[in-house]
C-alpha cells in the first residue's frame, strides 16, 4: 500500500505539472459549468413555474453535481491521450506499482476539481444562492460531491484505456453531457411522465443533487421519490462505493493488461 501511494503521489505531482504548463485547459474546463449556470439561471429559469430566485437556489447545487460527473468525460480524455501517446508505456517501463498510475490521474482531477469549485460557488452566492444548512451540514455537501467527482474519473478513466483512439474518447465523453440532462439536476422530476421520472431519479446525479440541496439547506428530498432520491446521502455514498468498487478494479486490470 505504501509504494502505491508513494508511486501515486509521483504520479499525481505530474498532472498537476500538466495542469500548470496548459492552464487554458483548466480555465475552459470551469468557466463552462460557470456559463451554464447563468444561462440556466437566467434563460431558462424563467420559463419555469419557480420563482426566479428559487430556481436558481435549486439549479446552483445540481450545477455543481453536474461538474462532479463531468469527471467522466475528463477522465476518459485524459486516460485516452496518455494512452494513445505512449505516456503510460514509459510509466509501465519503471518500477512502479500498476495502480499507481491511475490513481495518480483520479487524484489529481479531484485536487484540481476541488479548486475550480470555488469560482462556480461564487458565481452561485453573487445569483442569490445561500448555504442554510449550516456548516457542517455544508462541508457534508462538498464531501459527497467530491467522492462523486472521484468516482466519476474513475469511469472516465476506465472508458479512456479502453478506447481506440483519443477521437473517440473525445466523441464518447462529449456525449456525457446528456446525463445530468435525465437527472433532476436542473429541473425538478415531479414533472415527468412516469417511465422517465423513475429513470432519472435512479441516474446516480439524480441522488447526489438531492443530497446536495438538502444537506445545503435548499430543499428537502422530495416525497414518493425513488430510494436513492428519498435517502439522498445514502443514496449518493451508495452510488459512489459501487462505481468505485466496480470500476477501480476493472481500470487497473486494463492498465496492466496492456502491457502484455
Amino acid at each position: 500500500m505504501s509504494a502505491v501511494l508513494r508511486d501515486g503521489g509521483a504520479v499525481l505531482g505530474r498532472h498537476l505539472q500538466r495542469v500548470r504548463h496548459a492552464p487554458a485547459i483548466l480555465v475552459m474546463t470551469q468557466t463552462m459549468p460557470i456559463v451554464f449556470l447563468l444561462f440556466f439561471g437566467y434563460v431558462f429559469g424563467s420559463a419555469l413555474a419557480m420563482p426566479g430566485d428559487e430556481y436558481r437556489a435549486f439549479l446552483v447545487p445540481g450545477m455543481l453535481v453536474a461538474t462532479a460527473a463531468n469527471g467522466i468525460m475528463t477522465g476518459m480524455f485524459t486516460a485516452a491521450q496518455d494512452s494513445h501517446r505512449g505516456v503510460m508505456d514509459r510509466f509501465r517501463t519503471l518500477p512502479m506499482s500498476r495502480a499507481a498510475v491511475p490513481l495518480g490521474q483520479a487524484a489529481a482531477d479531484l485536487v484540481t476539481t476541488a479548486a475550480g469549485l470555488l469560482p462556480l460557488i461564487l458565481v452561485g452566492l453573487a445569483m442569490g444562492w445561500r448555504m442554510d444548512g449550516g456548516p457542517v451540514a455544508a462541508l457534508g455537501a462538498f464531501g459527497l460531491l467530491l467522492l462523486f467527482r472521484f468516482a466519476t474519473t474513475w469511469i472516465g478513466i476506465l472508458l479512456g484505456l479502453a478506447s481506440r483512439s483519443e477521437e473517440a474518447a473525445g466523441q464518447l465523453g462529449s456525449a456525457t453531457f446528456v446525463l445530468p440532462l435525465l437527472s433532476n439536476a436542473y429541473i425538478p422530476t415531479d414533472g415527468m411522465p412516469g417511465w422517465l421520472r423513475t429513470a432519472a431519479e435512479w441516474n446516480p446525479i439524480s441522488a447526489v443533487a438531492t443530497a446536495a440541496r438538502d444537506l445545503f439547506g435548499n430543499a428537502p428530498a422530495p416525497e414518493g421519490a425513488a430510494w436513492p432520491v428519498a435517502h439522498p446521502v445514502a443514496g449518493s455514498i451508495g452510488w459512489s462505493l459501487v462505481l468505485l468498487a466496480v470500476c477501480v478494479p476493472l481500470a487497473v486490470r486494463r492498465y496492466a493488461a496492456a502491457e502484455g
